[in-house]
């Protein structure tokens, strides 16, 4: 049996920066480091590039990039930080992929919605922009068209897939718990997605993933490859000879160094050894798919994740799931949380699409989902590509009111970031941040007065589990108004 090892991390942090600067505040649960995108590019994402293998002896043999071994995505928030903040860094992952393409004939890299958003949660319209958003990203950073997408928290519904595959995505990535049947030698399945689309379902081992993230295989790269690959005799009954099986791990990347310090050092360890085996490929699943295309049909457990085992009720009500459990705590704000943000955003979505029709020259749905050709460019490429969307005759006022339409939309969006539910409390940082985001669009949105007191009457009476943080009233005086200068406009 020919086997083939894929080893996917999922490399991702939301967006940190204030919406009025730009700027990261210093965070003091992430010190000696300024930050926590500062202190984990520091822990894993740097040593993920840049891996130590040690010989007997404990010297160093080899420094090996990772990222051209394993399969990976970087989420475009993560990605925006990198390419100024972290630049080495940033090179040597886009290298990765051009050394993986030029070994497998496919990158490694996939391609991931613009923001971590749970997207069986939004509407159509709005999965269909964080998918066209997070397509550009990848091909303004790659240089290539993705042909996977790895979906935030492997959320899925049947909308969901139907909409990657409409973008032309060819794979996707899922826990075996959402699919049915299982598949053998842990084959991909085939999706139908409609319209007489299909898209291939890359299942990883469950098990295996949660001994590398959970359990103490990373402290041992040999008994990592072992786990990995196999050595065993095939037992009776097992496939016949000249079958093809995947083991496939998938994880958040920010296992390695970060979560497990040195893991990194183990994965190279263990990818070394795989590699001097003539029975074993350490490739990537679109260059496995390219030569074994899924045979058989999936059924989709829908909706699901990786990490709720109610489906995707994590981010919207008080299913159970929860981070700590050494103590009660009660996670009812989630729902009013989901409620307030999910009303603000259709109240933010009237205003764009009520102003958008006067001030641009197509469809502003259509100008929305092509802000993201241009997001992350310079500032000049930005105003030519509002310039070049509003109505004739062109004036500075118009373009001033495109460009905060657009920035109200990319506000609207990131409110639903989904590390603001998946912890275990409302005045965490996470939920802290998309508050500002909300805060931000509603100032944009010419009736901030009116939007400010709607979102309040939904989460206002909302409680902390820290009695000293109080309701979500509290909250949002004390962690979110403060936390800008009234007359900025701009991020």
């Amino acid at each position: 049996m020919t086997r083939s090892v894929v080893v996917h991390g999922h490399f991702y942090q939301p967006p940190r920066e204030k919406p009025w600067t730009g700027l990261v505040d210093r965070e003091p649960t992430a010190a000696p480091f300024h930050d926590w995108n500062r202190r984990i590019e520091s822990e894993c994402y740097a040593p993920m590039a840049n891996a130590r293998v040690l010989d007997t002896n404990g010297n160093i043999e080899h420094r090996d990039n990772l990222y051209a071994a394993m399969s990976f995505d970087v989420g475009p928030t993560l990605f925006e930080w990198m390419e100024t903040s972290a630049p080495v860094t940033y090179r040597a992952i886009l290298e990765a992929d051009r050394i993986s393409a030029a070994r497998l004939g496919h990158g490694n890299a996939i391609a991931m919605p613009y923001h971590h958003t749970i997207l069986p949660l939004a509407s159509r319209r709005d999965k269909v922009t964080e998918v066209r958003w997070g397509i550009a990203d990848f091909r303004r950073r790659f240089g290539r068209e993705p042909e996977g997408m790895w979906l935030p928290e492997t959320a899925v519904d049947e909308e969901t897939l139907e909409v990657i595959a409409e973008a032309g995505i060819r794979f996707t990535v899922l826990a075996p718990h959402q699919v049915e049947p299982p598949s053998p030698n842990g084959l991909p399945l085939r999706f139908r997605a409609g319209k007489g689309r299909e898209i291939a379902l890359c299942v990883y081992n469950g098990v295996l993933s949660g001994e590398i993230a959970f359990g103490r295989l990373l402290a041992d790269g040999a008994r990592l490859a072992s786990r990995l690959a196999p050595a065993e005799s095939p037992a009776a009954g097992a496939s016949p000879t000249g079958a093809v099986a995947i083991t496939a791990a998938a994880l958040d990347g920010e296992t390695f160094g970060h979560h497990h310090r040195f893991g990194e050092m183990a994965l190279a360890r263990a990818f070394r050894i795989v590699a001097e085996r003539e029975d074993v490929r350490i490739e990537n699943f679109a260059s496995f798919l390219a030569r074994n295309p899924p045979r058989n049909d999936a059924v989709l457990v829908s909706p699901s994740s990786w990490s709720c085992l109610h489906g995707i009720e994590r981010w919207r009500s008080e299913c159970g799931c929860r981070m700590t459990l050494s103590k009660p705590t009660s996670q009812a704000w989630r729902g009013a949380l989901r409620e307030g943000l999910g009303w603000l955003a259709g109240e933010l979505h009237q205003v764009f699409a009520r102003e958008g029709r006067e001030v641009f020259s197509v469809d502003p749905w259509q100008v929305r989902d092509g802000y993201g050709e241009v997001m992350g460019s310079s500032a000049a490429t930005v105003r030519a590509f509002v310039a070049d969307s509003v109505m004739r005759p062109v004036d500075d006022a118009r373009i001033e009111r495109a460009a905060e339409l657009l920035e109200l939309e990319r506000g609207a969006l990131r409110m639903f970031t989904s590390c603001a539910w998946f912890f275990d409390d409302l005045a965490r940082i996470e939920t802290i941040q998309v508050l500002r985001y909300a805060a931000f669009a509603i100032e944009l949105s010419g009736d901030a007065a009116r939007l400010e007191d709607g979102l309040l009457a939904r989460i206002g009476d909302a409680t902390s589990n820290d009695v000293a943080e109080g309701t979500g009233r509290d909250i949002w005086r004390t962690k979110v108004k403060p936390r800008h200068p009234a007359s900025s406009r701009h991020a």
